[in-house]
């Protein structure tokens, strides 16, 4: 076997293994036993709000990142799609919990996270949607560094926006009954 091909199955077999996860893990939150109604308090409990926006936002990059990575189209932008489904998911699921995935750590997303940093390094090879469409073969350090800064930029940018963990459970505050109300 050439080190091309060699190059070529190690992409394969990737994009084969962690795109299917990802669609499984999507489909999940949807149709899964809570359904997205499950996976809506579950980012509610987590902190994250909207709660229903963002059930519905990481099913959808699941999904969608787990078909382009499946079918090898649009390198690198899927890795980094999984990159910030990973880091959001560390930093909210997974805080504080250690690193081992049976205790709630991190493992695992630090795991998928590198798998799919490699993939955008390796590129989808030649057995790829991209190829077939005639797309240069976007690989290398620069894509796998990039695909790397994007998806954890993204994840920061969301988490700024809108990771509230403090509100949880939080009653609403009495209403200081000597100040107006500006809408009269």
């Amino acid at each position: 076997m050439r080190v091309k091909d060699n190059k070529d199955f190690a992409a394969f077999m990737l994009r084969a293994s962690i795109g299917p996860m990802l669609i499984a893990h999507g489909t999940n939150k949807v149709f899964g036993s809570g359904g997205l109604e499950g996976t809506t308090g579950w980012f509610e409990s987590l902190g994250l709000r909207p709660a229903a926006v963002h059930a519905r936002m990481a099913a959808a990059t699941e999904i969608g990142a787990g078909t382009l990575i499946t079918l090898g189209a649009g390198n690198p932008l899927p890795s980094a799609a999984v990159v910030g489904l990973m880091a959001t998911a560390a930093a909210t699921d997974h805080r504080g919990k250690g690193f081992f995935v049976f205790k709630g750590g991190w493992e695992y997303t630090a795991i998928v996270a590198a798998a799919a940093i490699a993939l955008a390094g390796l590129g989808h090879g030649r057995w790829s949607v991209d190829r077939v469409l005639g797309r240069k073969n976007r690989s290398g350090p620069a894509m796998a560094l990039g695909a790397a800064a994007f998806g954890l930029a993204s994840a920061a940018a969301l988490l700024a926006a809108t990771y509230r963990p403090d509100e949880k459970g939080a009653e609403p505050e009495d209403q200081d009954s000597s100040t107006e109300d500006p809408e009269d």
